[in-house]
This record gives C-alpha cells, sequence and structure tokens, in this order.
C-alpha cells in the first residue's frame, strides 16, 4: 500500500467533511420549520457521526490530520455563502437547490472514499471492511435522500 498517497487522500477527505459538515449545517438550519428540515437535520448528525468515524479511520492507520487543510476548507465553505441568489437579504428557493447540489457532491465524494477503502481493506487489516460496508451504505442512503430533497426543491424554485 503507498501509504504517502493514502494519507493525502484520507486527509483531503477529512478537509471536504470539514466543508460538508457546515454546509449541511448550514442547509439545515435554513430550513428548520419547513418539510426539508427533519431530513437535513438527520443528515447532518449522520455527516457529523461519518466525520468522526474518518477521523478514527485516519488515526488507526497512523496518520494525523492536516490541520491547514481543514481550517482552509472550513474557511472556504464560510466563503461559499457569498454566493448570488436572487434576494438580497434572505434565503431564496434558489439557495436551497445549490446547497443541497453541493451537499449531493460531498456525499457522493465521501461514498467514493469508503468505496476505495473497501477495496484496500482486504490488503490492511487496520481497516475494517465491515465498518466501511456499512459507511458506503449509509452514504448511498444519504445520497438518495438529498438527491430526493433537491430535485423537490428545483421543482419549487423553477416551476413558481
Amino acid at each position: 500500500m503507498n501509504e504517502k498517497y493514502l494519507r493525502i487522500y484520507m486527509q483531503d477527505h477529512l478537509a471536504g467533511s470539514t466543508t460538508g459538515l457546515e454546509l449541511a449545517r448550514r442547509t439545515a438550519g435554513a430550513n428548520e420549520g419547513t418539510d426539508y428540515g427533519p431530513p437535513l437535520a438527520k443528515i447532518v448528525d449522520q455527516i457529523a457521526s461519518d466525520r468522526r468515524q474518518l477521523e478514527n479511520i485516519i488515526r488507526d492507520l497512523g496518520f494525523g490530520a492536516d490541520k491547514l487543510k481543514n481550517m482552509a476548507a472550513w474557511g472556504l465553505e464560510k466563503v461559499g455563502r457569498l454566493k448570488l441568489n436572487g434576494e438580497l437579504t434572505s434565503y431564496s428557493p434558489l439557495s436551497r437547490v445549490v446547497e443541497l447540489e453541493g451537499l449531493l457532491t460531498g456525499i457522493t465524494g465521501k461514498w467514493g472514499l469508503w468505496v476505495a477503502l473497501l477495496e484496500v481493506a482486504p490488503s490492511d487489516p487496520r481497516l475494517d471492511a465491515t465498518l466501511l460496508a456499512r459507511l458506503r451504505d449509509r452514504a448511498e442512503e444519504q445520497r438518495a435522500t438529498v438527491e430526493e430533497l433537491r430535485e423537490k426543491a428545483a421543482r419549487e424554485a423553477f416551476a413558481a
């Protein structure tokens, strides 16, 4: 196993999970009290749990987090909030669509991580294939939920 590449890959995904978790929290908060709120709150909890699992896997592999990457990822998510959404001061239906697309992209990336780790798990006893399969399956469920929400949001935003 190429530990150098695996370490970089894992650290990049940890940084991505920082961005994804912040985006999920913001999206859930902006949609509190709507039909989107409960499923997004559940997604936030799951993404936070997935991030903790990723930290544990990184630790089990003997790697550390790249604090600079994590700080940069956190900052990029904050800068991403500055995008135009068709409204001057409020959350818009376009905001919801774009944020859900961002979540979908992040969850798909996370799914790819779990699948990649499953590929190398048989050759590395530090990787728990059963756990990775559960994480992959949960990412698939998250993708399905967020895709359903994104489709609904697009209908509401663009059919009005």
